[in-house]
């Protein structure tokens, strides 16, 4: 192997090491990049020239008019988990299925569902679902590993449905990733993949997923109910048309505003970026309406969204212009090429490679975030893939949405566990959680494999809306 070559591989080994030791991964990805490329440059193997290249694409980063959409729709997500919205249909859901065994758990599911599409931020959906649901299933009887396991698998559906600001992300890396595909082809007048294609291919995945969530929970609830009983009646509560209009007053509008920024983007009314501003109103309006006075509202509630968003958005732009750094020092030791020669001489052909970069990404998932692993790992694997035939953008960036779920989730080092674990009561542990989600992450590569093999699941969508994709 050449001593460029060695370098490169040297690049991802080190970034590795350097991350499970537990440094910050933007500084991280920036800081080992430019000491190797140092090193590049004494041996003779690398140019420092090409980071003069630098500068521009990080200009590029923060106009990206798609990468807009962030810090809207983390405004939106942060700003509902203030508005107690979760709380509220949490209440009311309960009492309209908490008299069934498993009850409580089916309302649990259907809620997260709900503020995972309304937030779309797994941080704050975890949180916020662990602080409201699980005291609920505890006190209620509900045993822990199942009670753990069903707040996390739920929460971390965040990541999967529109409007995730993982998908926008993703979406961003595929486009790219999809136009270098076509032009390395001879293709000048590249097709167009969009975020809006990708939110269109995620929803009939991510509501199947929820379908086999909602099967594993009555199951339980059938062949198991002490682990999930039914609430006891509460005769204070509303029934018949009282609870319905309980419901309604809960329901309607966090629905209509999911609506309205889904809807405005599926059907091509708005572009992602003025759908989240659209989200980002709708949101304040909707926390507004349940504050008191404006001047408390302000100083309680806007201002520390405000902040938080400014922190969520900074650590995703940072860790972007990091892995900026570094795809720039891989490509100019020659690693794309290792890696496309590594692609395209796996036995299996397409299948193999695609099978190959699933399973790297879900290994990744043990020491790197789902942000990480779209700016550093897409880049460079995307545009090889999507230069193989049979395989379709939409499809794959599909498909790598699921993966990164599922590593979000998985022991030990899923964040969704590390969030859970910060906020559960202490009668949760660290074990009921891990086992609890076991359970969970064997659905979700069911869903992925059900998802390779069944492609029209994710294209089907996008071309009835757009007539292609």
């Amino acid at each position: 192997m050449p001593l460029q070559e060695v370098l490169a591989v040297v690049l991802v080994v080190a970034v590795c090491v350097v991350l499970m030791a537990g440094y910050p991964v933007a500084l991280t990805l920036g800081g080992v990049s430019l000491a190797v490329a140092l090193a590049g440059d004494l041996l003779g193997v690398f140019d420092l020239s090409l980071l003069r290249a630098l500068p521009p694409r990080i200009f590029g980063v923060v106009t990206n008019e798609v990468l807009i959409a962030i810090p809207l729709f983390v405004f939106m997500g942060v700003m509902l988990e203030r508005s107690r919205v979760a709380e509220d249909l949490l209440e009311t859901m309960a009492r309209l299925f908490g008299a069934l065994t498993g009850g409580l758990g089916i309302a649990v599911l259907f809620v997260g569902v709900l503020l995972a599409a309304a937030k779309g931020i797994v941080g704050a959906t975890t949180v916020t679902m662990g602080l409201i649901v699980l005291p609920t299933m505890l006190r209620h009887g509900y045993d822990p590993r199942l009670a753990a396991g069903t707040v996390a698998a739920t929460a971390t559906l965040a990541q999967i449905f529109p409007p995730a600001t993982v998908l926008v992300l993703l979406g961003d890396q595929m486009s790219n990733a999809y136009q270098a595909a076509q032009l390395a082809q001879g293709t000048f007048a590249p097709q167009a993949v969009t975020v809006s294609d990708l939110f269109a291919g995620a929803l009939v995945p991510a509501f199947g997923l929820v379908a086999l969530y909602l099967v594993f929970l009555i199951a339980v609830a059938a062949l198991w109910p002490a682990s999930s009983p039914a609430i006891p009646p509460d005769p204070d509560a509303p029934r018949g048309l009282a609870l319905a209009r309980r419901l309604a007053e809960v329901m309607v509008a966090p629905l209509l505003l999911v609506l309205a920024v889904l809807g405005s983007i599926l059907a091509g009314v708005a572009t992602p970026s003025e759908s989240a501003a659209l989200g980002a109103v709708g949101a304040i309006l909707l926390a507004a309406r349940r504050a008191g006075a404006k001047g408390a509202w302000a100083r309680e509630v806007l201002v520390p969204v405000l902040h938080r968003t400014c922190q969520i958005t900074s650590m995703i732009f940072l860790i972007l212009i990091g892995a900026t750094l570094f795809s720039l020092v891989f490509r100019g030791l020659g690693g794309d090429d290792m890696v496309d020669r590594a692609l395209t001489n796996l036995p299996g052909g397409t299948a193999g490679a695609v099978l190959t970069v699933m399973l790297a990404m879900f290994l990744l998932g043990f020491v790197m975030d789902a942000f990480e692993i779209i700016f550093v790992v897409v880049p460079i694997v995307a545009p090889i893939l999507l230069t193989m035939p049979g395989i379709d953008p939409v499809w794959l960036g599909v498909m790598m949405a699921l993966n990164l779920q599922t590593s979000y989730m998985h022991p030990p080092l899923g964040p969704t566990l590390f969030y859970l674990r910060g906020v559960a009561p202490p009668q949760i542990t660290t074990m009921h959680i891990y086992v609890g989600i076991i359970p969970f992450v064997l659905i979700q590569l069911a869903a992925l494999a059900l998802l390779w093999f069944v492609p029209g699941l994710a294209t089907w969508l996008p071309h009835a809306l757009y007539g292609g994709g």
